[in-house]
């Protein structure tokens, strides 16, 4: 049997009342860009669902670059036919026949075309009665077959269904503004990034490089990173902050127990302007609660205090395991866990303050004059782009 549409739906773009149409078009652009390299497809949205027309292209790869889209709540092939009684039997008895071990099956009927003459209880009966009829060894199982075929009857024609593939569901990239990753080349944040992802957001992202300190191969760590997380949903810029003298300077003139948390506000300072020069609204980190010195309740509201941005922390209440289960499924544990240190290591004190003083860390920090170190620094970041990727890659633990 010959599938020829692929049928997408939506899940939690359904919900979305009036700002329905800007997340379906979002969808439907993030789709096609995905699928740009299939110029045979052809893509209709409608208000419940996205139908590709295959035009012949085999349907397995395309099914699993739709998979990493997120919007997508699930996927099923889809055999398209007339509004036909006969023509209806025949392709749901094909599906029936191609499906793997199946020896039970439940007929599901959604009648939307209201003017078709059988209502979807009685047509249940048809389709069922036709498939017993014209096969052996099946039986009807309404309660846990092996195979629903759905029966899907709209204006436009009938779709018949036998499978539904999970999708990455939540919002499509691009439905809700962009956010500034803090990318340090660790497990956590490219999971954080992802995550965003996850609900609407389009990544840029900003990572503090230290030479001599730390290493081009734990520069290129984090570009790897970038690159990986494109896969699920935007071209992302890499701002790469040359921030050596900064941090040199903290840690001549911070006393030791403070200089974790200064430098952690500089780097906020500085993500700040980058966000404001690139019209992005929040910046987003892989901080988990508790995790280090620098994740304590204390340290976070003393290093949140330096910015008005919103400050996004999707892994506040995850631990490790769940944090390496994520970066494991997307491919990114192997890059992150490759032995090559980021700024965040350097010159770390063996007794950071877990419980810093708002008032003295600004005091400490009033003691330096660093408006020129950051201009400076502004005038020198490199910022690197990552296209969106639409090869063929594989994700089925994921979904």
């Amino acid at each position: 049997m010959l599938y020829d549409h692929i049928l997408i739906r939506y899940g939690e773009l359904s919900l979305k009342n009036k700002n329905r149409k800007k997340f379906i078009y979002q969808l439907h652009e993030n789709v096609r860009t995905k699928l740009i390299n299939y110029p045979e497809l052809k893509i209709k949205n409608s208000r419940d669902r996205m139908t590709i027309l295959l035009n012949g292209q085999d349907p397995e790869p395309i099914i699993e670059a739709c998979q990493t889209i997120y919007g997508v709540q699930s996927l099923s092939l889809a055999i398209k036919v007339d509004n036909d009684t006969e023509q209806i039997k025949h392709a749901a008895l094909q599906a029936l026949k191609e499906a793997t071990d199946a020896r039970t099956f439940k007929i599901t009927t959604k009648r939307a075309d209201k003017d078709f003459p059988i209502g979807s209880q009685e047509f249940n009966h048809v389709i069922g009665s036709h498939l017993l009829t014209n096969t052996e060894d099946y039986t009807v199982d309404v309660h846990h077959p092996d195979v629903e075929l759905h029966i899907d009857i709209r204006k436009q024609g009938t779709y018949i269904t036998s499978t539904r593939i999970k999708g990455a569901g939540g919002l499509p990239v691009g439905s809700a503004g962009k956010t500034l990753l803090l990318l340090s080349g660790g497990l956590d944040s490219p999971v954080a990034g992802y995550l965003m992802m996850g609900r609407g957001v389009k990544l840029e992202a900003v990572h503090f490089h230290s030479p001599p300190y730390t290493s081009e191969a734990a520069k290129q760590k984090v570009l790897d990173l970038a690159d990986r997380l494109t896969f699920f949903g935007n071209e992302i810029k890499v701002h790469i902050v040359p921030f050596t003298a900064l941090q040199q300077k903290i840690h001549r003139e911070i006393p030791y127990g403070y200089s974790m948390t200064v430098m952690r506000r500089m780097m906020l300072k500085i993500s700040e302007k980058i966000a404001a020069k690139e019209n992005i609204l929040s910046l987003t980190t892989g901080e988990s609660l508790g995790q280090v010195a620098s994740q304590t309740m204390e340290s976070m509201h003393a290093i949140n205090e330096v910015t008005n941005y919103p400050l996004l922390r999707p892994l506040v209440s995850m631990d490790k395991e769940a944090i390496i289960r994520i970066s494991q499924q997307i491919d990114t544990y192997d890059i992150s866990t490759r032995p090559y240190e980021d700024c965040c290591t350097v010159f770390v004190p063996n007794a950071p303050k877990t419980k810093p003083k708002l008032d003295k860390v600004k005091y400490f920090e009033g003691l330096m004059d660093v408006e020129g170190d950051i201009t400076d620094i502004m005038n020198d970041i490199e910022t690197i782009t990552f296209p969106l990727k639409q090869e063929k890659d594989t994700f089925a633990d994921l979904f």
